[in-house]
């Protein structure tokens, strides 16, 4: 149930998060997009980056084996950046139309996937 639970959390945080990283870059296509000040952009990157944070530390203190959860330090990271890459490409396909994915992403993708499986590997 942990393992569940730490992935679900950590999917939820890695949508806010990619949505605080590159979300605002979808706003200049808006009508007065331009105008708005960086500095408007970054607290508002805050803002949504902080929900990404409430679920990011209870998806770590959960999934913590020094907690009583099932992964080691190095599994969580490695869990979270797959996620995360997973999360942004599906992001960026969906709503970036520009955007291309590659053979060499997938390859890209077949690596991190053998590196969960290694990290994981007893």
């Amino acid at each position: 149930m942990k393992q569940l639970l730490t992935v679900g959390l950590l999917i939820v945080s890695n949508v806010f998060m990619t949505f605080a990283w590159y979300g605002h870059l979808k706003i200049r296509e808006l009508k007065g997009g331009d105008a708005i000040p960086l500095i408007l952009i970054i607290v508002m990157s805050w803002g949504v980056a902080f929900f990404e944070y409430c679920f990011q530390v209870p998806a770590n203190r959960i999934g913590f084996v020094g907690n009583g959860g099932p992964y080691s330090l190095f599994q969580l990271k490695i869990l979270q950046e797959v996620i995360s890459l997973t999360v942004f490409t599906l992001f960026t396909l969906l709503l970036f139309r520009t955007e291309t994915f590659r053979f060499n992403y997938l390859l890209s993708f077949l690596c991190l996937i053998l590196a969960v499986f290694f990290a994981f590997k007893k």
